[in-house]
């Protein structure tokens, strides 16, 4: 298994391979700052290494430079665990590219609503954007994972998740926590998807 801080390295030293993260992933390692001071209710480190383009960022967490949980925050105060290493956090992205709408339409954490999300989202990703599959397997073979089936993804997405309570609940400087990252919301909320 490579290591975390080996990808990371891979990363910061191949352009390419970082421009292909940020199109598929969202995954921009020039935006590794939060924006506030933030830490987690367990005291285990936690590093900033990544942010998205809504202003979300990518922490590992913990001191095992092997393999370390990536924990997600959003702008909106919404956190979570996505993955129990880099790797399989930017496979579970790779993957399932819409990983948070899937969770935002969960119906507060179920499995099978976020299936019924990720097939309405897929249709959508493909339609929009024809060259994502290859540009997933290419993801793949640079970072040297296998792309797994969706209802794989969506469950290691949700068992991520749910293991972030009580050991990686991140809060504010003043000890406010962040929400869950698994949304209330049901896929019929979204009229497109009628």
């Amino acid at each position: 298994m490579t290591s975390d801080d080996d990808i990371l390295d891979s990363i910061r030293r191949d352009s390419g391979l970082a421009e292909l993260l940020w199109q598929v992933c969202e995954f921009d390692i020039s935006r590794d700052d939060h924006g506030e001071p933030v830490r987690l209710s367990s005291g285990l480190a936690l590093e900033a290494v990544s942010g998205d383009f809504t202003g979300g960022t990518f922490f590992l967490c913990g001191d095992d430079h092997t393999a370390r949980p990536v924990l997600y925050a959003s702008s909106e105060g919404q956190a979570g665990l996505i993955g129990q290493s880099l790797c399989e956090a930017l496979g579970i992205m790779a993957g399932l590219p819409s990983w948070r709408d899937c969770l935002k339409f969960s119906g507060a954490g179920e499995l099978s609503v976020m299936q019924t999300a990720a097939d309405h989202l897929s249709r959508d990703e493909l339609r929009d954007d024809p060259e994502l599959g290859a540009q997933r397997v290419r993801v793949a073979a640079a970072l040297d994972f296998e792309l797994v089936p969706v209802p794989v993804l969506l469950a290691r997405l949700h068992a991520a998740v749910s293991a972030t309570a009580p050991k990686f609940v991140l809060t504010t400087e003043t000890g406010e926590e962040y929400e869950t990252l698994f949304g209330p919301w049901l896929p019929s909320r979204n009229p497109a998807w009628h």
